[in-house]
């Protein structure tokens, strides 16, 4: 990572502006999602968003039952969707899927940042390089397809079936380790090209998670957005193998 920096006033509040207006296109594309309620390929409102929020009808309310009812608060701020017959749908419910599901995403991006900064360095830098996402997203498919061979064969062998599970738990943690990259690679890209200026790392890193958060809140193609980010993790994080300067060599073999 790099050496920390002191932002000027400007600086500071051009971040504060993109982050913040990255939050509310979040909010909103959430609000999308469960306006729209498509089936085919999203919008992920049953997992990202949430279950849609349960009107009771008033005549089925008994006396003073609202008090204890937990969405008593996201049911009084609601409108219908344009859409098609939606049901009742609540602004709240898209600043729930922020504060739960982004801010899961979010605070995962910055601990594994903070947690391996040599490695993730060395991640962006190749992913920052010439050809890196098209490369990145071929090693990912790559990648996938071997971890599936890999799940299908332990699947079908009584001694190793016990290395499903381990296998799995392997691959999401360098799968949102190479999210986390990613993430920060976006912020970096949106700091050079909006020319925001010099910032901390996971201001940066900030802004590229909820930009991944949004892209994947996108109807219809969120999920695609979210595959594709999923695989290019993946990958840089096979090329790199977790962010080793030295990549992969047999170099250590000799001695």
């Amino acid at each position: 990572m790099s050496e920390t920096v002191q932002p000027s006033g400007s600086t500071r509040w051009r971040w504060v502006i993109a982050i913040a207006g990255l939050a509310i296109i979040g909010v909103l594309l959430a609000l999308a999602d469960i306006a729209l309620n498509a089936p085919w390929l999203g919008p992920m409102s049953d997992v990202v968003v949430g279950p849609p929020v349960a009107v009771s009808p008033l005549k089925e309310r008994l006396p003073g039952s609202d008090r204890f009812e937990r969405t008593r608060s996201v049911q009084t701020f609601t409108f219908i969707s344009p859409f098609r017959p939606r049901g009742p749908i609540s602004p709240l419910q898209g600043l729930r899927a922020l504060l739960s599901n982004g801010a899961a995403l979010i605070f995962i991006a910055l601990a594994v940042l903070v947690v391996f900064p040599n490695q993730a360095r060395t991640a962006v830098q190749r992913l920052e390089g010439s050809g890196g996402p098209v490369i990145a997203i071929a090693a990912g498919v790559a990648t996938a397809l071997l971890v599936i061979a890999a799940l299908l064969l332990l699947r079908f062998t009584l001694i190793f079936l016990v290395l499903v599970p381990v296998l799995a738990a392997v691959v999401v943690a360098i799968a949102l380790f190479g999210i986390a990259c990613v993430a920060l690679a976006l912020g970096r890209l949106m700091q050079t090209r909006l020319r925001f200026g010099a910032a901390h790392p996971l201001v940066a890193a900030l802004a590229g998670a909820l930009l991944v958060f949004d892209l994947a809140l996108i109807p219809y193609a969120g999920i695609v957005a979210l595959a594709v980010v999923t695989i290019a993790g993946l990958g840089i994080v096979t090329l790199t193998r977790f962010g080793s300067a030295s990549g992969w060599s047999f170099r250590d073999l000799n001695w």
